[in-house]
């Protein structure tokens, strides 16, 4: 779930780059291929400056803040894959997980099954393990469910799996220390989010 707004998704697969005015055009053409690369803008004119940079998720996103950005997708058609960076779009997911579990995407593939919004909800520990740890005061997500309901324990125990119910009671904790030390975890639009990885409906 993340705020509806107009989005342009750039994409290069063997080679070929273009620009799409919807998610499902562009699923279409990256998934399963290997390689393939994708983002999101808020406008035509970003995702073309993003093509002629390279189309590569290092390049800086022009309106980011400063902070930890993050986010949950499945753009690749191989699954969730979860995403944590800096507003340059440089992946922090080494600074919580071993180097066997990042893919050369620089994402966390998690294992088949898991759900888009678990893996919001993951990524979002992460971030705030990371923020925790560096000293960092904002994280920015574009799931609204994640940052205004599950990260602060408001969770549907009898209709979700165990999991996921476990993994929300240990994020708000995690938020909670966050939080009281003067951090802020705010809600964004996937077309302004570093580590947008295309999934958004």
């Amino acid at each position: 779930m993340s705020i509806k707004s107009k989005k342009f998704y750039a994409y290069l697969v063997d080679d070929k780059t273009g620009i799409t005015d919807n998610w499902p055009d562009c699923q279409e053409l990256v998934s399963g291929k290997l390689g393939a690369r994708f983002k999101g803008f808020a406008n035509k004119e970003d995702a073309l400056l993003w093509l002629e940079a390279g189309a590569k998720y290092e390049v800086k996103h022009i309106s980011a803040k400063d902070g930890i950005y993050f986010d949950a997708g499945t753009g690749a058609g191989n699954g969730v894959e979860i995403s944590v960076t800096y507003k340059k779009a440089n992946s922090l997911l080494n600074k919580v997980l071993s180097k066997d579990k990042i893919n050369n995407r620089g994402f966390y593939l998690l294992p088949q099954g898991v759900t888009n919004n678990f893996g919001e909800l993951l990524a979002c520990k992460y971030a705030l393990e990371i923020a925790i740890k560096e000293n960092i005061k904002n994280i920015f997500g574009d799931s609204k469910l994640v940052v205004d309901f599950w990260s602060k324990g408001y969770i549907k125990k009898d209709n979700l799996p165990k999991e996921t119910v476990e993994l929300s009671n240990e994020v708000k904790k995690l938020r909670y220390r966050f939080e009281i030390n003067g951090g802020v975890i705010e809600l964004i639009s996937g077309a302004s989010n570093p580590a947008d990885l295309g999934f958004h409906r």
